[in-house]
């Protein structure tokens, strides 16, 4: 495979959402570098004008707009800003924005719920859609959406996470096999552990729920957990290196897993009984309730 020749061009026009920290900012700077036109994407206006900042600072150029994944008419703006800065639209799509949502499934109120669930999926599906048009004139064009690892890997605490980002994975599958005929080739990243700010954020949820259903020493473990990851994990830069890759060659690959504990994980996940992979997480987020405790409470319940 000749990885030297280019996708949607070393010129052309890069919209990549979320480009403001972690993965998306990686991402955003190394395709300045790469010599394409990269259109980064910020929640605010300051968030925007550092961006840009940090770009100049390192010789490159890029441009910001601001946006509001969860509102379409700031989707819509977005996508018209970068059409101007193009001709016509963006020739790539770099889906990346999304929000953690840490905690049981019966911890979070619905609005933090919704939130997830319109950045994570449809908000970002409606930035493909929205791009999907000008491609589709030119015959040619790429996305690539930044899922996770975890969407493959349920764990405790992490439900609604990895609930958004396995509809994610599954309606980027769909996606691909839709466009494939206008000639727009769509791509996955599943990223394992990346130290980014998502994991800071992550413990702020477990701090914030305090109307939950969950036992505090529960949160505390868990919060532990956190922390040793991200201590643990790498920095984005390999990540940016496969999106940009998949950017770049004619034949990019469906999926890219990107992480050796992305790979491991998995493969364990299909491989080991589900009955076996249940117990060694509940004992890890220390969710396991000992057999004595467990007839103790049978018996109390026939008791009532």
């Amino acid at each position: 495979m000749n990885e030297q020749t280019s996708g949607p061009g070393r010129s052309a026009g890069v919209l990549v959402t979320g480009a403001t920290s972690g993965i998306g900012l990686a991402t955003a700077l190394l395709l300045a570098s790469q010599g394409h036109r990269v259109i980064g994407t910020a929640r605010s206006r300051d968030k925007a004008d550092a961006l840009v900042r940090t770009a100049r600072d390192r010789g490159l150029t890029l441009h910001a707009v601001v946006m509001d994944l969860t509102d379409p008419a700031s989707c819509h703006e977005a996508v018209a800003q970068a059409a101007d800065l193009t001709d016509g639209g963006p020739h790539a799509l770099v889906a990346n924005a999304g929000i953690p949502l840490t905690g049981a499934i019966t911890d979070p109120p619905e609005d933090r719920i919704r939130e997830i669930m319109e950045v994570n999926v449809v908000g970002t599906l409606r930035m493909c859609a929205l791009v999907l048009p000008a491609m589709r004139r030119r015959g040619r064009g790429r996305i690539v959406t930044v899922s996770s690892a975890s969407a493959r890997i349920p764990a405790p605490m992490n439900g609604w996470y990895t609930a958004s980002k396995h509809a994610l994975s599954a309606a980027t599958h769909s996606l691909r096999m839709e466009t494939r005929r206008h000639g727009v080739q769509v791509v996955l990243i599943e990223p394992g552990t990346v130290a980014t700010p998502f994991w800071d954020h992550a413990r702020e949820d477990l701090s914030s729920l305090t109307t939950n259903q969950t036992d505090a020493g529960v949160h505390d473990r868990t919060a532990s957990l956190l922390a040793r990851i991200q201590r643990s994990a790498g920095g984005p830069q390999p990540v940016a290196r496969v999106i940009a890759r998949a950017l770049s060659v004619p034949r990019p690959r469906r999926r890219y897993t990107v992480g050796l504990d992305a790979h491991l994980g998995t493969a364990l996940q299909y491989a080991a009984p589900l009955w076996l992979s249940d117990h060694l997480k509940t004992r890890l987020f220390a969710l396991h309730t000992p057999p004595a405790t467990a007839l103790t409470r049978i018996g109390r319940a026939s008791d009532d």
